[in-house]
């Protein structure tokens, strides 16, 4: 385990006023599956947004999909029209940038969105494609070796867990 101690929960209240600021009156809320779905749907409820978030999964247009087959996790789902939609994606870490430009090549199989503006709890920085949020909650820098995740707890609640990689 890594020395970095990281308060989901005050990141979050950040990321919400980072959201705030962002948000237009047509502005839908999308997250990437598990994390940034998480992200989307607490912050609907907590802004008071109407409507219903959508929820994006990257497993088919992965680079590394041979590599590591269909995952387990979350469908795509997208309760508004993609097409001319003013979308902001919500996502927990943002780290080489593949996971979302697997999502927006998903997104873009729904029809083609007038903007994409992207959100995050972490930018850990190391990115390997030209990605990057409008806003992020705080920049830190992890070893390679190490992950960062977002769980969430029985009563909602966010915390992070870093585990090395094997």
């Amino acid at each position: 385990m890594s020395s970095l101690a990281l308060d989901a929960e005050a990141l979050y209240a950040e990321l919400v006023r980072g959201v705030r600021a962002l948000l237009e009156p047509d502005t839908r809320l999308a997250g990437i599956v598990s994390g940034g779905q998480w992200l989307a749907e607490r912050l609907q409820a907590d802004l008071g947004l109407p409507g219903a978030t959508g929820a994006l999964s990257s497993a088919m247009h992965r680079d590394d999909f041979a590599k590591r087959g269909l995952a387990a996790s979350g469908q795509t789902v997208l309760p508004f029209d993609a097409e001319g939609a003013d979308i902001l994606l919500l996502d927990d870490v943002l780290h080489t940038g593949r996971t979302v430009r697997a999502v927006l090549n998903e997104l873009f199989d729904y029809g083609r969105p007038a903007r994409v503006r992207l959100a995050v709890l972490v930018d850990r920085g190391e990115r390997q494609l030209p990605v990057a949020a409008e806003f992020a909650a705080v920049r830190v820098a992890l070893p390679a070796t190490q992950s960062l995740e977002l769980a969430r707890g029985e009563g909602g609640a966010f915390s992070f867990r870093i585990q090395n990689r094997g």
